[in-house]
């Protein structure tokens, strides 16, 4: 494998932006690229997760944005890493082969969550099958047990993970047990493995106990706030680190007070970023004027620090 520069930093989870009629809409995704690059300086993005519904589309779906996010981020951004994560193995497998095929610069897989994996060793066999299809692309442990209900410690995932899993390189981890990150951190004394936080709202808390960086899907329209957090917390200057993360917690709390997930995401980015996210896929709805109405009022009324 060639020397691969370190994934750290902000990595945008991106959304999949959708025609009125329900279906993806590649041709924007040049523009996105170019706004998440240029207007909120995120050069990693993690494409077909949670936030991109891509446990909603087909096969064939997920493989055209892989190929599209992988053409438009050519010679633009750092890091494409493609979830791969699906129901059953074969799925996974195939779209493992894809993301290597194309050139990705790494896959993750969320945990199967209809017939789930009941330990350590269950789990660590269904990655390795995955991670084996891709021999040469660093994989990553797409950790989110509140969507999943796999509540396998990651501190526990770790012994003995590299020799069952060469390519293991880290884990996007998207719970909020602090303790269970800190103590993965803390065995990672070689600085080897890559924790990417996945739980936007309580970021600081993370890179306080030692994560590498972010994924989430705030960073999309978020990302230049966030960024300024993370530079004063690397100054050190922790009291400007805190206003901005209390700041964007200020707008997550009043959100999630009027119900917010990926269809509310897709409105807010729309309004923010001036791209047409368009609607989500069925069962999740279309987010209502009111909330958009309220959403932006409540974001456009926050003071940030620099002015910005």
């Amino acid at each position: 494998m060639t020397t691969r520069k370190k994934l750290e930093g902000l990595v945008a989870a991106t959304i999949t932006p959708m025609t009125l009629d329900g279906q993806i809409n590649l041709p924007v995704i040049r523009q996105y690229v170019d706004y998440l690059v240029n207007e909120q300086n995120v050069k990693n993005v993690f494409v077909n997760g949670t936030t991109g519904e891509g446990l909603s589309l087909s096969i064939r779906e997920r493989k055209q944005l892989a190929e599209e996010w992988m053409c438009q981020g050519k010679d633009k951004l750092d890091h494409v890493i493609i979830h791969v994560g699906a129901l059953n193995l074969p799925e996974c497998q195939e779209l493992a082969r894809h993301a290597a095929a194309i050139g990705a610069g790494g896959i993750a897989v969320i945990a199967p969550f209809f017939f789930k994996p009941t330990n350590k060793d269950e789990l660590i066999a269904f990655l390795q099958k995955v991670a084996s299809e891709a021999p040469e692309v660093p994989f990553y442990y797409y950790h989110i047990p509140p969507l999943t209900g796999v509540k396998i410690r990651v501190e526990e995932l770790l012994d003995g993970i590299k020799a069952q899993i060469p390519t293991f390189q880290g884990v996007k981890f998207s719970d909020t047990d602090l303790l269970d990150l800190a103590q993965c951190i803390n065995k990672n004394e070689t600085g080897e493995f890559e924790f990417l936080y996945g739980v936007d709202e309580q970021l600081l808390g993370a890179l306080a106990v030692g994560a590498n960086g972010a994924v989430g899907s705030t960073y999309n329209y978020l990302g230049r706030q966030t960024n300024l957090m993370l530079q004063a917390f690397a100054k050190p200057d922790l009291a400007l680190a805190q206003k901005y993360q209390f700041l964007i917690g200020e707008f997550l709390n009043f959100v999630i007070k009027l119900g917010f997930g990926v269809a509310q995401t897709k409105a807010v980015m729309t309004f923010v970023s001036g791209i047409p996210m368009g609607p989500p896929r069925l069962p999740l709805v279309d987010a209502s004027s009111e909330f958009i109405v309220k959403a932006k009022a409540k974001l456009d009324s926050i003071v940030w620090p620099d002015g910005i």
